[in-house]
Formats: structure tokens, C-alpha cells, sequence
């Protein structure tokens, strides 16, 4: 079953009566995908590589950086510019070269993640922002998969396993995503360099427990660490009926979308100026407001329609291809995810998002 390198190289986990052999070999035979090879992801992936996972899958599609290296302790300075799949995998290799790892150079999206989960019986989730994470948590659900889930913040960090032997989902803890305003800026928060590796540690913990069916898994548990004062909390949540059962067919799309980094990764959108010449011309746009029936009352474009956030993935219909749609909302921030939704989930190319809402178009 195991040569006498590999026993000699597992010893102290061959000795321990809770995984001796048989948890070895569930250990070899177990396939883990981690998404992120960042600051959670890296310290995941070293002690699942060293534990003898068999197969592990490493996803994301972003560069070594400089401003990497203090807390993402896969890489070096030779590895900067570099796939951090195929610069972790070298290092993974170098630690143990017996396991399987199998690289997918792709940010996890809403056309590649069912068939990227399939392949593997436990995913940890390691990566930076709430759009993932609720795609993650959507995909594990429509799949059966169990989700083990790690977040940082400057100084503090939390982990949860979610979709666990019953137990509840991403979506019970948090229903909704946050608005811009909730969520950490995604280019000027700053980090610790240590938490990530506490944090990704726990979380290789939670992993090997599952795959293992070892002690009392972090499920309907949230665990918190606050590095400066070293103080941990465990909150306890239960399974919610509605939000349990929202998968990738039933949640909303544009959850998938990232509010926090919107102004960067919207292409498509006119400014308040250009939206006047337009209104001007023979044939003007169609004005969509996607903010809810109240601030729709109290003050809207003349003319527009209404078409809730929401409701526009299960509605979409109703949004025309023949013409130019103007997509507006109060800051811009909801209007840039319906049009990221419609033109990129969709197939839309006649959308632009009014850039800065209603607060940059006096009325």
C-alpha cells in the first residue's frame, strides 16, 4: 500500500490511531481544488501538498507580484511576472513530488466553475472577493460539494466550512453580498503579513478534517481571530431553509459580479454630458433604472423604465437588443453590475452604464 519512503515520509501521521493507514490512503486518494494561490491559498497548499493530499488543483489566473512576497510564501524574487499556478506548483513539487497537481491558469467564472468543482471532492477557498465566494458557494451547493472558506482583513481574519454533511451554506451566514460601500476596497486595503498564513493554516486543518472524517468540523461554526489582541470567537449559525437551497440556477447573476472594483472593470459607460447629447438626438436610448421602486419614486429619468437589479437576470427579456440602452442607478455602482451582467452572462452589446448615476446628472 505504501512503499517504505512513503511510510518513513508519513510516519507521524501513520502513528496517530485517528488517520494510520486507511486515512493515508483517503488522504492520497482525495482530490482538493483551492482557489487562490495568494496569501490563503499558498499556506493551504503547502501543508495539504505535505499532508499527501493525491490530487491537488490550483486556480487562478494572476501573476507573481513584488508586493506578493511578504505573505504569499510559495514565491520568490525569480518568480515575480510569473503564472503563480505553475511558480506554486514548482515549490509544491520540490516539497512533495508524489501528489498530482493539476494547474487551471483561469479566474473562476460563472461559464467555467460547474465544470471546475465536478472535478474535485472538497474545494477551500482562497481567494479575495465576495463574487467569488458566493460563486464558489453556489457551484459546491448545485454539486454537493463541502466549501471550506477563509477571509482576511488587516489585521483579522475568520473560517467556516460551509455545505458540510447538511450543514449550512455560504448563503445562510451572508444572504446578500455587500454594497461598494461595505466591501474593502480591492486595491488599497492592507494586510498583515502573518494573518494569511494563520488563517490559510486553519483552513488546511479543516480540509484534512473533512477529507478525513476527523473531529468536529467548522460547520454552522464561524470561527474569528483578531491578531492584535490574539482573541478568538466562535459564532454559531444555523441553516437557513430559502438561502440553503440557492445554487447556480436559482441565485441571482449578479452576485457574481465585483462591486467593490467596479469603476476599474467597467468598459462600457457614458458620462452625464454624453448622455444628454444622446437624449438630444432623433433616436434616443433607452433610459433602464435598476434601483428599487421607491428611490424610482421619488426621482427618476423621464421616460425610463424600471427594471430592479434583482429581477434583471430572470427579466432580461424584457431588455431590448434593436436599440441603445442607457442602464442607470444612484452612484453608477448597481448600473455597472447590470450591464457587466447583460453584456458579459448575456450577450448583450447595445448596454452602457451612466457613469457616477444620478448623483453626477443634476436634475
Amino acid at each position: 500500500m505504501f512503499s517504505p519512503a512513503e511510510r518513513q515520509r508519513y510516519r507521524r501521521h501513520l502513528q496517530l490511531a485517528e488517520i494510520g493507514e486507511a486515512g493515508q490512503l483517503r488522504l492520497r486518494q482525495a482530490r482538493v481544488l483551492v482557489v487562490g494561490a495568494g496569501g490563503l491559498g499558498c499556506p493551504v497548499l503547502q501543508y495539504l501538498a505535505a499532508a499527501g493530499v493525491g490530487t491537488l488543483g490550483l486556480a487562478d489566473a494572476d501573476k507573481v507580484e513584488l508586493t506578493n512576497l511578504p505573505r504569499q510564501i510559495l514565491y520568490g524574487p525569480d518568480d515575480v511576472g510569473q503564472l503563480k499556478v505553475e511558480a506554486a506548483a514548482r515549490a509544491l513539487r520540490r516539497l512533495n513530488e508524489l501528489n498530482n497537481y493539476v494547474l487551471h491558469p483561469m479566474r473562476v467564472s460563472q461559464a467555467n466553475v460547474r465544470e471546475l468543482v465536478a472535478q474535485y471532492d472538497v474545494v477551500v477557498d482562497g481567494s479575495d472577493n465576495f463574487p467569488t465566494r458566493y460563486l464558489l458557494n453556489d457551484a459546491c451547493v448545485s454539486l454537493g460539494r463541502p466549501l471550506v472558506s477563509g477571509a482576511i482583513y488587516k489585521f483579522e481574519g475568520q473560517v467556516s466550512v460551509f455545505n458540510y454533511a447538511g450543514g449550512p451554506t455560504y448563503r445562510c451566514l451572508f444572504p446578500e453580498p455587500p454594497s461598494a460601500a461595505e466591501a474593502p476596497d480591492c486595491n488599497t486595503t492592507g494586510v498583515l503579513n502573518v494573518l494569511p498564513g494563520l488563517i490559510g493554516t486553519v483552513q488546511a486543518t479543516e480540509a484534512l478534517k473533512v477529507v478525513l472524517g476527523l473531529g468536529d468540523v467548522l460547520s454552522g461554526r464561524l470561527w474569528l481571530l483578531d491578531t492584535l489582541s490574539f482573541q478568538t470567537r466562535t459564532l454559531r449559525f444555523r441553516r437557513d431553509a430559502l438561502q440553503s437551497q440557492l445554487n447556480l440556477d436559482t441565485a441571482n447573476p449578479a452576485d457574481y459580479i465585483d462591486a467593490s472594483c467596479t469603476p476599474a472593470q467597467v468598459v462600457a459607460c457614458l458620462s452625464a454630458s454624453e448622455l444628454r447629447q444622446q437624449l438630444a438626438a432623433a433616436e434616443p436610448p433607452l433610459l433602464l433604472d435598476v434601483r428599487g421602486p421607491l428611490e424610482f419614486q421619488r426621482r427618476h429619468l423621464p421616460g425610463a423604465v424600471l427594471l430592479p437589479l434583482p429581477e434583471l437576470a430572470a427579466r432580461a427579456a424584457e431588455v431590448p437588443r434593436h436599440r441603445p440602452v442607457v442602464v442607470y442607478c444612484q452612484s453608477g455602482v448597481r448600473s455597472a453590475k447590470a450591464v457587466a451582467l447583460l453584456r458579459g452572462e448575456l450577450g448583450y452589446d447595445n448596454v452602457l452604464s451612466l457613469r457616477g448615476g444620478l448623483e453626477d446628472y443634476p436634475g
